[in-house]
């Protein structure tokens, strides 16, 4: 049976296997993971002595868990982004640029960087780009936890914006790496927790000039979009000031609504669709994906709008009991523990059981956030995924194929139970009235 790696394009096996050599045996991210907690708690800490709300639990859970899944489900999918980089590296390249050279590295982060500006920029005014980039804008919250709420279906089209780098002759490897350190870059600007740095904010990105990024005002729409260097927005015409007479307010102008992460990823891909199904030319119906977002034609631009306006306009904070956001939590944190655990054995998977692990720990995220909506499905859906595990357990021995010791299946086994009957015992809760969905945090 085939593992998970093994499905790169077969013109680009050789490569890919030459990247593998060169690479960390796991995926580096989970080695990033208790750094980005350490750092949650860090935030938490200088909120809470300023008598600051820096978090709400739910959406927090949402935000961490839509990383997770992004994390989870590019194991598969960025191997069609690194294929693809790898078939114009080998084929299309005009140098011969040596990964040994530090001045290919510095030049391969500047350009990555560079590209960055203008996916991400595009990211904001194509309709089909921005139905993968809207997740990370959906959070109405602006902290750490904000930053790993990710896409999971980037790699669609994102691959095209760092072909230049492939036909230059960058090595896969430095493509990789310097992709990496601009992504870990991003997460300490997102927080409220920081000011403004001075000549920093003027040449880096940084949290104030990322603050305006998120923000829906009229004012700061569509600005500040550079990775790490802010220089690219001032150049471009896309920068923006943080103001201290106007706070940013953090959202989407059509706000989501909802916790489920598969709606949260498929949210505006559905929207797009259903206008296009709607609208009567063919012309309108392929411009829908390309035009600038929240473009309609003029058959259907004649409905009535509701005038934007978000001063007043109420967070989504569905009430939930106290007791199931202690169960949430409890079982969120356990699969965290699956989520790196499946990062961790992705290289070794057979196929079918990794493609299996990644649709269990996507179901259960979703059942999670069924809880925080303070849906009734949550018991089912929960009830389904325990159920099923259970049963995968008993069936094969092992957990997702590997962890077949006795010991560890027992311990697995009453976890699973212990679950499923909290999660029944639970049912109940969800038709009482219930405390507020997220005491704020700090």
């Amino acid at each position: 049976m085939e593992s998970v790696a093994a499905n790169a394009p077969n013109q680009s096996a050789r490569v890919l296997r030459d990247l593998a050599a060169d690479r960390p045996p796991v995926n580096p991210i989970i080695f990033a993971i208790p750094v980005f907690f350490a750092l949650i708690g860090i935030e938490l800490w200088l909120a809470h002595r300023r008598k600051a709300n820096a978090y709400n639990f739910a959406d927090a859970v949402c935000s961490i868990g839509l990383g997770a899944m992004s994390q989870v489900s590019g194991i598969f999918s960025k191997l069609v982004m690194l294929g693809i980089y790898v078939l114009a590296y080998e084929h299309l390249r005009l140098f011969e640029l040596g990964a040994g050279s530090i001045t290919v590295w510095l030049g391969g982060l500047l350009l990555y960087d560079f590209l960055y500006y203008w996916h991400h920029r595009l990211g904001h005014e194509i309709g089909v780009l921005w139905a993968a980039h809207v997740v990370h804008h959906q959070s109405e919250e602006f902290n750490l936890s904000t930053a790993l709420r990710q896409s999971s279906s980037t790699f669609l089209f994102g691959w095209v914006f760092y072909l230049p780098m492939a036909v230059l002759g960058f090595p896969p490897l430095v493509f990789v790496v310097v992709g990496l350190i601009d992504l870990l870059y991003q997460y300490w600007i997102h927080t409220e927790q920081i000011g403004k740095l001075g000549w920093f904010d003027r040449v880096f990105a940084s949290p104030s000039n990322h603050r305006v990024h998120h923000g829906v005002n009229d004012r700061y729409l569509d600005k500040n979009y550079g990775g790490i260097l802010i220089l690219w927005d001032r150049w471009f015409g896309t920068y923006a000031d943080e103001e201290d007479a106007e706070p940013p307010i953090y959202g989407t102008r059509a706000p989501l609504r909802r916790y489920d992460p598969i709606w949260a990823n498929l949210e505006v891909y559905t929207a797009l669709a259903r206008d296009s199904w709607r609208t009567r030319r063919w012309r309108d119906k392929l411009a829908l994906w390309w035009k600038h977002p929240g473009w309609q034609p003029a058959d259907l631009a004649a409905a009535p709008k509701i005038a934007f306006d978000p001063y007043n306009r109420p967070k989504y904070a569905p009430a939930v009991a106290r007791k199931v956001q202690v169960y949430v939590a409890v079982q969120f944190l356990l699969l965290m523990l699956v989520g790196a655990d499946c990062l961790a054995r992705a290289e070794a998977l057979p196929l079918a059981w990794g493609l299996g692990y990644v649709a269990w720990a996507m179901a259960s995220l979703v059942a999670l956030c069924a809880w925080l909506e303070g849906s009734r499905r949550a018991v089912y859906l929960d009830a389904a995924r325990l159920g099923a595990a259970l049963a995968l357990l008993g069936w094969s021995g092992s957990w997702f194929g590997g962890y077949a010791q006795p010991p560890l299946q027992l311990a697995a086994a009453t976890l699973l139970l212990a679950s499923l009957v909290a999660a029944l015992l639970l049912a109940p809760a969800l038709r009482q009235s219930a405390t507020p969905a997220s005491p704020p945090a700090g």
